[in-house]
């Protein structure tokens, strides 16, 4: 089990995926991304395993299992 803060973002590859960029730059795909985190600029800490045996269309990191997370900040509101 590894802890992960960062940022929520949507990436536009394929048909479309969800990501935590770590506060380092590392970026994980968030397969299966629970529903409460699809949302981007969400800055969260995230709990949960890497899966090594996946491979996925967008490829843009590896494969985060989320098991719990809590979100820190929320975007702010465009107005």
């Amino acid at each position: 089990m590894i802890t992960v803060i960062g940022g929520i973002e949507r990436k536009g590859l394929g048909t479309g995926a969800w990501a935590l960029v770590s506060e380092d730059g590392t970026t994980y795909e968030l397969l299966d991304c629970p529903r409460d985190l699809r949302q981007a600029g969400l800055q969260v800490k995230a709990q949960g395993t890497l899966n090594d045996d996946v491979m996925t269309l967008a490829m843009i990191g590896k494969v985060f299992n989320v098991s719990s997370f809590e979100i820190l900040e929320k975007p702010a509101s465009v107005e």
